[in-house]
């Protein structure tokens, strides 16, 4: 069932990506990110209550609390490097980057988790590290500041993948919905944060209707990868569970090809479609 999950993890977080796209194409990425947090944490907390999960908070052990915050805290920095990059680049050179992740998710996996490494798992990272290599094309229009999205998109994928093996240490004995509720709580504090040093709040009275809309609905999209990927996470090895979610990459590709307009050369193409076979490479063993 975990894998079920965890390609429903994949569907949503694809959806995410296209919906926050449009969404801070007129706002402050980090007020962005603080604001749809919102969403993400009423939709967390909801569903505590409707799994009834509220009542167990007390029985989470110091360990596993405390690791819950460090996963927040790495998830605040990975969506605050990755909406910037959002807003700095296009989607089809973001989204590989940011996916990219699974590689150092599945090492780190491996070093403090002690999941098993085969011949074929590591013929995937590969695979996926050539593909990913090649989605990256560098344009001559682009000015100095437009190629940071790439140093922010590596973060992103840095903190992301910090994020996957801390959650997993940290929902070990505590209910996935629940574990994501808190987790969230920490995402949100740590974006207003910085909406508040940087005096971004008062940007709040220009965001147009369509842009809160969207806004919204990334945030909702969020909140139901999360819950899907943390149950995942809880069910199945981590190894196995993150390069499924990772596939969300052919959703984001496809709607950006559809919605957004942006266009897919020959060796972007190639580069997916090794990102796609190395993913699923992963999975032989199973």
């Amino acid at each position: 069932m975990w894998i079920a999950y965890a390609f429903g993890s994949a569907l949503f977080a694809g959806i995410t990506s296209i919906l926050a796209k449009i969404g801070i194409r007129n706002v402050d990425s980090n007020l962005a990110t603080a604001l749809r947090t919102w969403v993400v944490l009423f939709f967390s907390w909801l569903m505590v209550f409707i799994v009834g999960s509220q009542d167990t908070v007390t029985d989470i052990s110091g360990k596993s609390l405390l690791f819950l915050v460090l996963s927040g805290l790495t998830t605040g920095a990975s969506w605050i490097c990755y909406f910037r990059a959002l807003q700095l680049g296009n989607v089809n050179k973001v989204v590989p980057v940011d996916k990219s992740s699974n590689v150092l998710t599945m090492i780190l996996a491996f070093i403090f988790l002690s999941e098993k490494i085969t011949w074929i798992m590591v013929a995937g990272m590969v695979i996926i590290a050539i593909g990913t290599y090649m989605m990256i094309q560098k344009s001559k229009s682009e000015t100095a500041e437009h190629k940071s999205w790439l140093i922010y998109a590596c973060l992103s994928a840095v903190f992301a993948a910090m994020t996957s093996i801390l959650g997993k240490i940290g929902i070990e004995n505590v209910e996935s919905n629940l574990g994501t509720a808190i987790r969230t709580i920490v995402v949100l504090i740590m974006a207003w944060l910085i909406v508040f040093m940087q005096k971004k709040q008062r940007k709040m009275k220009h965001i147009d209707r369509k842009s809160w809309l969207y806004i919204a609905l990334s945030g909702l999209a969020t909140g139901l990868s999360w819950l899907c990927f943390y149950k995942a996470l809880q069910d199945g090895p981590a190894s196995v569970v993150v390069p499924i979610d990772k596939l969300s990459v052919l959703v984001t590709v496809l709607f950006a090809l559809v919605f957004l307009k942006e266009k897919l050369s020959l060796k972007s193409t190639i580069g997916l479609l090794l990102l796609t076979v190395g993913t699923l490479a992963l999975l032989l063993k199973f």
